[in-house]
């Protein structure tokens, strides 16, 4: 497996402040600190790929990571993005498997990767960290299900409306009210599962509709309320 990243020293690590670590021991925290290693990856590096054994842990600390699978055609299907504090690449460490997508840094990015022994010895010893990740594993099992719901029951136009909608409270909006992330129409087909044609064509029907503005890779949402209408979704 080939890694474009490169290691950095220069950056402490508070392992507490992640999800999956806030309810270690002392003494289990003194032991993952000797074993993790902080990475930096540069823009579209590929931190692993469908098929190999990831052998461990990461954990977003910077950055944004694109998830996907790749079809016989070699589309992409982007099944999530992970964000400062998520973890990725645990579902190949707990089941033993290859792992069934990959995962690339969408922006330049910082990760933590911890051991997949250190994890195992966790799981069997810490019921709470065991827990935790069981917790996280089953919220990516039901944005799964979720997915494949909607790809089969909504329309290509509310399933855009709700991928945007989904992305903006994922990663808020910037002082101008556009999505805090950067993506090409083919990443958003890509999220939605359809051609390229057709977002581009919606996104048009949505500026015409004064929902959205479209600048460059960006998304400044205009209306959300009313977006939230066209995605059948109940706006919280």
């Amino acid at each position: 497996m080939r890694r474009y990243f490169e290691s950095t020293d220069m950056l402490c690590v508070d392992l507490k402040k992640f999800e999956l670590f806030k309810d270690l021991r002392e003494s289990e925290l003194e032991e993952i600190e000797k074993k993790f290693n902080i990475v930096k990856l540069k823009k579209n590096s590929v931190v692993y790929r469908e098929g190999c054994n990831v052998g461990g842990i990461y954990i977003v600390i910077s950055g944004i990571i694109k998830i996907y699978k790749t079809g016989y055609d070699g589309k992409e299907q982007i099944m999530r993005f992970a964000y400062t504090g998520e973890p990725i690449g645990f579902r190949s460490l707990i089941t033993d498997e290859a792992a069934c997508t990959t995962s690339e840094a969408l922006v330049e990015s910082v990760l933590c990767y911890v051991p997949g022994e250190e994890i195992q010895f966790l799981f069997k010893n810490n019921p709470e960290f065991a827990m935790t990740l069981l917790k996280i594993a089953c919220r990516e099992l039901g944005t799964a299900n979720q997915f494949i719901l909607h790809l089969s029951q909504l329309t290509v136009r509310e399933r855009l409306a709700e991928v945007i909608i989904h992305l903006m409270k994922k990663f808020d909006l910037d002082e101008e009210h556009r999505l805090r992330i950067a993506l090409t129409r083919e990443d958003l087909a890509n999220l939605v599962g359809t051609a390229t044609e057709s977002v581009i064509r919606l996104l048009s029907e949505f500026k015409t509709d004064n929902l959205i503005e479209v600048q460059g890779r960006y998304i400044k949402i205009l209306d959300a309320p009313a977006l939230a209408r066209v995605a059948n979704i109940i706006l919280k």
